[in-house]
């Protein structure tokens, strides 16, 4: 029997009749492993997973995620398992403390498998930039899967588990989520802890969930979302039921289609696929209007100038110094510095750095750096304004599917160029989902559903729609 192809509903319900345990489904998952030979793990958590299962068996089973395996992005911090961020510089580093959100995710006893594979330092979009080697697309194992929660996406489409943590600066969740035919959520800026997370841009960072479906996915954010006294960006928000609209009448909806998101870059069967959604919406009731959002076509640019500004201060503590790699080979402080970094980074990282230092350096910092975050807060407005007189936004989530291996590899500026459609929403700290909607050429083509702030809730509302209605049954679907 393959228990974690079932739906969670009926995996808790037979935990809960003893027909299975969860030591069941933890071996599931490793035989899985095994055969997709994916590349989507750095670091297996067998040995502990096993303890921890056999040791729930006589537990109650207290909550709908009792005793489920989970795969965890790798730079997010688990004590006493290793946490790498996919770099040769962390390669051997053992965490003290948990992450918020392991924290949060163990107290409702669920079972980590292990850290997901992903671009190192999460500085890429197709998961080609780790040190471990690329992830494979279980849709077509000759294209890439997205990045950088590329193993993540990988394992929760080939359904090794049913739940994954991915981290998003650009679109890192929602990218792969698409490539992969998964339903991935980047969160509110603040509505998830961001403490024990491996920060690459700490103005834009926020984890969130990957998984089969949509209500999966709000059941997980519920877990992980909530105020932590260690993030000083932490919200105090209310924490919403997330999946409380789940299933409910969406005629009352008002939606905006940005003229950005269907411009002539959007390969055409994608944007065919999201019109026919738009269609299906029309007749449920829904308003959607094309709209003109200002600014969102600056969003590359501002990206590049802010994000890898943040990458490299935050990066400036990997010196050989305190922990990870540590050299022999140096004579005074600026050859260890040197040599560490050299050895330890790859060349995505190296070149983000080196272009994040140069943008602060001296009146650098006056001339791009500070002047792009005053056109972040211009974009920002202008996105506010539109959620003024719509509820969501939505459009595609990438310019087309998932591309073969190594087209993009030695191009800087092309990688980033897949997070067009997603970084605007980093930009101002929106929440975002992408799911599956179709298919081209057998890969799947991701939707983009962005709300107001701390709104999920009605961002499921419309998916759960949208899912139910085109019926995909990405569930069932042979993943070879």
């Amino acid at each position: 029997m393959k228990y974690l192809d079932l739906d969670i509903k009926t995996i808790n319900q037979k935990l809960k009749n003893k027909e299975i345990k969860p030591i069941d489904l933890v071996n599931e998952a490793f035989a899985k492993i095994e055969v997709n030979n994916l590349n989507c793990f750095i670091t297996l958590n067998k040995e502990e997973a096993i303890k921890q299962a056999l040791k729930l068996e006589n537990q109650e089973v207290d909550n709908i995620l009792f005793g489920l395996p989970i795969a965890i992005k790798d730079n997010i911090i688990t004590k006493d398992l290793r946490t790498t961020a996919a770099s040769h510089i962390l390669d051997d580093f053992i965490p003290v403390y948990d992450a918020t959100v392991i924290s949060k995710i163990k107290e409702k006893n669920m079972i980590i498998i292990g850290k997901t594979n992903m671009d190192e330092f999460a500085m890429g979009s197709t998961g080609e930039t780790s040190y471990f080697g690329n992830t494979l697309n279980p849709w077509d194992k000759t294209s890439v899967p997205g990045g950088s929660s590329s193993g993540s996406a990988s394992c929760v489409a080939a359904r090794i588990t049913p739940f994954a943590l991915g981290t998003d600066t650009g679109g890192s969740i929602r990218q792969p989520s698409s490539f992969c035919g998964v339903v991935g959520l980047k969160p509110t800026y603040g509505r998830v802890s961001r403490y024990g997370i491996i920060a690459f841009a700490s103005s834009l960072d926020q984890a969130g969930p990957i998984t089969r479906n949509v209500y999966e996915n709000a059941l997980l954010l519920n877990v992980i979302s909530g105020h932590d006294n260690h993030d000083l960006t932490s919200s105090y928000e209310e924490v919403k039921d997330y999946t409380s609209l789940i299933g409910k009448d969406v005629s009352s909806l008002k939606i905006a289609v940005p003229n950005y998101y269907m411009s002539e870059v959007i390969d055409k069967k994608v944007k065919q696929a999201v019109l026919e959604v738009i269609e299906i919406l029309k007749k449920e009731g829904c308003q959607v209007d094309f709209v003109d959002i200002d600014y969102l076509q600056y969003a590359i640019p501002l990206y590049q100038i802010i994000a890898l500004s943040e990458a490299s201060s935050n990066l400036a503590r990997y010196d050989g110094v305190r922990y990870g790699l540590k050299i022999d080979n140096f004579n005074n402080i600026d050859e260890l510095y040197k040599n560490t970094r050299s050895i330890g980074f790859g060349n995505e990282v190296k070149r983000r750095i080196m272009i994040g230092s140069y943008i602060l350096s001296g009146e650098n910092a006056n001339v791009y750096y500070y002047k792009a975050l005053k056109l972040r807060k211009i974009m920002t407005d202008n996105l506010k304004k539109c959620f003024n007189q719509y509820d969501l936004i939505i459009g595609p989530t990438n310019t087309d599917v998932a591309y073969k291996l190594g087209v993009k590899q030695d191009d800087a500026l092309k990688s980033f160029y897949d997070d067009l459609l997603t970084i605007p929403v980093n930009m101002a700290g929106l929440p975002a989902l992408s799911l599956p909607i179709g298919f081209k050429n057998n890969l799947p083509i991701g939707m983009h559903i962005i709300g107001n702030y701390f709104q999920e809730e009605i961002i499921y509302q419309l998916a759960s729609f949208i899912e139910k209605t085109l019926n995909l049954n990405l569930n069932a679907k042979e993943v070879k």
